[in-house]
């Protein structure tokens, strides 16, 4: 029989790893892996992947579910592996219901398993999977077949939040994309779900809930250090610049990121400093330079 892997070794994670990093892992794996966006002979891969992530999610997201696997590993969930001291026993029977699309539901081969028909949902479903209904982020449910649609939004409505017109089945619907949307989330509105893409911004880069801009400065800001306006997804703010400040250097400014998601607060913005260099300097910046260069600067 085959050896099933590590729990931790799929989500790229160590035994020590908080519940964040567990989820922020997840999030990772899971967009990268998902089905939707492998083709051809990689989508079984993708989706044998997919499966395996989920799972991995499932369990280790659960403290219960954890600390049984950090005591008995896989034999955790297995009949009769660890069965008189594990009350999780009783094991996985078998994949059963329907990629339907990338839905995966086990059901127990025996009685009392409490991972018994857990479905382990598309992580693009914000509000019913990956964020949890009730607090549960695998809550059982009946899922039935509903129109998939997709929409694209500008950068900053992702930020925001928006509400949009759209035509839904021949009606007219407004339906609110909440702030802090991010590439590749579905939405599941009931009666229909849908799947948000972005558009990029030509000045804002984002990862996470983190924004990041490059700030081109003058040299001799740089050298005497000063002030400077730079652009945050708010508005312009002030920050010092420290006297010497060398190229490529990173400041973080607190919150002035994008709103998180779920939960309170925000990222953070990163601004790097680029320190503009005169293509054609004047007689007067080449005699300076040249002094500076004597002097070994």
């Amino acid at each position: 029989m085959a050896t099933k892997s590590d729990y931790y070794d799929i989500l790229g994670v160590s035994k020590s790893a908080s519940a964040d990093e567990i989820k922020k892992a997840y999030r990772k794996q899971a967009l990268e892996w998902h089905p939707d966006k492998h083709t051809g002979s990689d989508k079984e891969a993708a989706e044998k992947r997919f499966k395996e992530i989920n799972e991995a999610y499932q369990i280790l997201s659960d403290s219960q579910k954890k600390g049984a696997y950090d005591q008995f590993g896989h034999d955790a969930f297995t009949p009769g592996g660890a069965a008189r001291e594990n009350p999780f026993a009783g094991g996985f029977g078998g994949q059963q219901g329907q990629y339907g699309p990338f839905t995966y539901t086990y059901s127990s081969s025996g009685g009392g398993n409490p991972f018994a028909n857990m479905d382990f949902g598309d992580p693009f479903d914000i509000f019913e999977s990956f964020f949890g209904r009730g607090g549960n982020p695998f809550g059982a449910r009946q899922r039935r077949a509903i129109p998939r649609y997709s929409m694209k939004i500008d950068f900053m409505e992702a930020v925001r939040g928006v509400e949009k017109s759209v035509n839904i089945g021949g009606g007219k619907r407004t339906i609110k994309i909440p702030a802090g949307i991010y590439e590749g989330a579905r939405i599941n509105f009931g009666d229909f779900s849908l799947s948000v893409n972005i558009k990029p911004d030509n000045l804002f880069e984002r990862n996470e809930d983190d924004i990041y801009v490059n700030v081109i400065i003058p040299y001799s800001l740089a050298v005497f250090g000063g002030e400077i306006e730079v652009p945050t997804i708010d508005g312009e703010v002030k920050i010092k610049i420290r006297q010497g400040t060398q190229p490529g250097t990173m400041i973080r400014l607190k919150e002035k990121g994008v709103t998180h998601l779920r939960g309170r607060g925000k990222g953070d913005e990163y601004v790097k400093l680029n320190i503009l260099v005169p293509e054609k300097p004047t007689r007067e910046q080449r005699e300076i330079i040249e002094e500076m260069k004597e002097e070994g600067l």
